[in-house]
């Protein structure tokens, strides 16, 4: 069996919101279960280009906010990290 883990957290600045606290990372970790490490690979593969396909669908809907002065792309941390990893 293998296991693929991912971790995806972002974080935005209070500058960007009315919490005007310090940056606070929101992450999400999740664990599913593969019979092979091929399908696990796969599964990685196609997750690690979904995620970077969100981080910049976000960061283009920041940009267009920086156009009408709400927000700014650097007001936003986007990380994940997806991994297989034998049971």
């Amino acid at each position: 069996m293998w296991i693929l883990m991912y971790v995806f957290s972002y974080s935005i600045s209070p500058v960007a919101t009315n919490d005007k606290a310090d940056w606070r990372l929101h992450p999400t970790v999740v664990f599913q279960e593969f019979t092979t490490e091929e399908r696990c690979k796969s599964a990685k593969t196609t997750l690690e280009a979904s995620l970077k396909d969100a981080g910049t669908k976000l960061r283009s809907g920041l940009e267009d906010l920086k156009a009408l002065g709400k927000g700014d792309p650097a007001q936003i941390i986007i990380a994940y990290n997806v991994e297989c990893l034998p049971k």
